[in-house]
Order: structure tokens, then sequence, then C-alpha cells
């Protein structure tokens, strides 16, 4: 068997290996902002009550799946829904300093 034939039969069971993980369900979260409040403010909310985020007007928004950041994005509205149109992919390296 040459060199040509083990390259590819790497390449297809990395294929298949890839294909096994596809069907895994992953929680994919658009981030707004976030912000810290005590619980006597919390236990005060009501409806009609304003809670202020640490992200400000037009920032990007983050995209977590599973809780790790993996891009960010921008608000539009697509069929009369908000959706997320990406604009940066996190780097791999930016990812690993995210984990420290």
């Amino acid at each position: 068997m040459g060199e040509k034939d083990q390259g590819s039969n790497s390449e297809k069971y990395a294929a298949t290996n890839l294909d096994f993980l596809l069907d895994i369900p992953l929680e994919v979260t658009v981030e707004l902002g976030r912000t810290e409040i005590l619980i006597n403010d919390l236990l005060s909310l009501g409806q009609g009550s304003v809670v202020e985020l640490t992200k400000f007007a037009g920032q990007t928004l983050d995209l977590l799946a599973n809780k790790k950041l993996i891009a960010r994005g921008e608000v539009v509205v697509v069929k009369d829904k908000y959706s997320l149109r990406i604009t940066e992919i996190v780097s791999p390296m930016e990812r690993i300093e995210n984990l420290k």
C-alpha cells in the first residue's frame, strides 16, 4: 500500500469521526450584555423595570456555544425575528486566553 492510499484512509477516518460529532446538539446563545445587582435589587424588579447592561448600543454582541465565546456580531432582523450577523470569528488563541 502506497503513502497515497494511507493518506486517503486517514482522511476517510477523520471524516467519519467528524460525522459522528455533527449530530451532537449545542446550546447557542447571543449575549446582549451582563450586569451585577444585589439580591435586594433583583427582588424589587417588576414589570416595566429597567436593568442596565454593560454593553453600549451598537456594540457587537457575543455568540457563545456551550457558554464559550466563539464569535461576535451585530443584530439584524430576518423575517420579523432577531438574528445575528457574524462579523468576527474568535481566533483559537483568543479562545485559549478566555479559558484562563
